[in-house]
């Protein structure tokens, strides 16, 4: 492990590695609960979601660990399952197969533009701004469908309102009830920097809706879709599930879907993915003090194409873009800064798939807290937009993209009238030589999808 993963160099250990690939594990663990019942919202099947998650979670992280040696990890990544699921599945009507070849297509190109060096081109031709605009909106995106998964918010005269409570009171409204205690449990540890805060809400919550199924509070109703929360089995050798998703992106029928249609699918995983791993891996990067004077990682090509690699690998697998998860930053501050790191969490997520059963058992109102606090997290770079400091032309555009993704209800939305005022604004207030143009061409290719589709 000293000459693979060159421990003393990096001034680390076995012990504090593993200790700290643990970590990692813990933190983003939830991903195993919450991307089943995102992408289950799609037709998928919950199990096989699962099992296929963890299986490209464990090739992007292995990946990651003997390619680049860094204490990153993978997953399926949030706001891109949500994209697959509820914008171009359910929004668009686009069969999850497709969706799914979207995905590995994205892959490969991943793949040929790293190879080139065109991914960091195209990053850096963005505004950096936009960028983080568009992490902002993602995560109020996620944490409206954490509302509606948790059964907070409903269809109403004003469009969306809060459930009335005392309603189906032991069906809907303890749902409900429980969704808000786990978020404050949540929030609490996370607060108290108690390390794996959002698993452990998730299964806390988990728990106390047991406890009220046993004495009453909570009543299965199978037919409006509020199941047992009591697990049949705990462990589970049988993963034939798996076939229900594996290699069906080579099965997509582009029949009901339009070649430029499909275009746009593509580029819109593309751009989000492009921002979430890059700016992850810098974020997480910058705070192991791995960067180099001039504020370069220098193994960020292997990384970048860790992380392509994994993307095409769980689009066969069965699962949506997997991307480098900032929560390795838990690792890191644990003292995690080689591959052994990301090779034990790896290991982690792999063996995870004998718990199967568990985690698809988990309810909806105990995972929609997650997603709420991970609408915070994401929310966060709010902060670094600072709309009253940075110039009108910027902020409004930004400001745009932010609104547009969760009223909506999309992604590729948000980005599109992001890009198009911005390029508008420029023109038009004699400040076009700040608009590159790979953003012409963006605002171009978003027009003609509003004329034509």
């Amino acid at each position: 492990m000293e000459k693979f993963f060159k421990l003393q160099q990096n001034q680390t250990s076995v012990k504090t590695e593993i200790g700290a690939g643990v970590t990692t594990f813990m933190t983003m663990a939830y991903i195993l609960a919450v991307n089943p019942s995102i992408l289950g919202a799609a037709g998928m099947d919950p199990t096989a979601v699962l099992i296929a998650t963890a299986l490209a979670s464990f090739i992007g992280t292995c990946c990651m660990a003997f390619l680049a040696n860094l204490p990153f990890a993978l997953s399926a990544g949030m706001g891109l399952n949500a994209y697959l699921a509820y914008t171009v599945v359910l929004g668009m009507g686009v069969p999850w197969q497709t969706a799914l070849l979207a995905v590995f297509i994205e892959g490969l190109v991943f793949i040929l533009l790293t190879l080139t060096n065109v991914r960091e081109a195209i990053f850096n031709a963005i505004p950096l701004n936009m960028k983080t605009a568009v992490s902002v909106g993602i995560g109020l995106f996620i944490a409206f469908i954490g509302l509606q998964n948790a059964g907070i918010c409903i269809d109403s005269a004003t469009l969306v309102g809060i459930t009335d409570f005392t309603a189906n009171f032991h069906t809907a409204g303890i749902s409900a009830l429980l969704a808000i205690v786990g978020l404050f449990i949540i929030a609490v540890l996370y607060i108290k920097n108690v390390r794996g805060a959002i698993l452990i809400g998730i299964i806390v919550t988990w728990l106390i809706g047991i406890i009220c199924q046993l004495v009453g509070l909570y009543t299965v109703d199978v037919d409006n879709g509020f199941y047992s929360l009591i697990p049949s089995a705990i462990i589970s050798f049988d993963f034939s599930a798996l076939g229900e998703t594996f290699g069906q992106c080579f099965k997509a029928d582009l029949n009901g879907v339009s070649i430029f249609n499909f275009i746009v699918i593509i580029f819109s995983f593309m751009f989000v993915d492009i921002f979430d791993t890059i700016g992850t891996i810098i974020g997480v990067s910058t705070k192991a003090n791995m960067l180099d004077k001039d504020g370069h990682l220098p193994a960020i090509k292997p990384a970048l194409l860790s992380d392509a690699i994994a993307t095409s690998a769980g689009a066969i697998l069965g699962t949506s873009t997997t991307t480098t998860y900032v929560e390795s930053a838990s690792g890191v501050s644990a003292g995690g800064r080689t591959g052994l790191t990301a090779l034990t969490t790896g290991v982690l997520f792999l063996l995870s798939i004998l718990f199967a059963p568990l985690f698809t058992t988990i309810p909806s109102f105990a995972t929609a807290p997650a997603l709420l606090m991970v609408g915070f997290l994401m929310f966060e770079g709010i902060s670094k937009l600072g709309f009253s400091k940075i110039d009108p032309t910027d902020a409004i555009p930004c400001y745009l993209c932010i609104l547009a993704m969760p009223l909506f209800y999309s992604i590729s939305e948000g980005i599109s009238i992001g890009c198009i005022s911005y390029v508008i604004i420029k023109l038009a207030t004699g400040k076009a030589k700040d608009v590159t143009p790979l953003m012409y061409i963006l605002a171009v290719l978003f027009v003609l999808k509003y004329i034509f589709l």
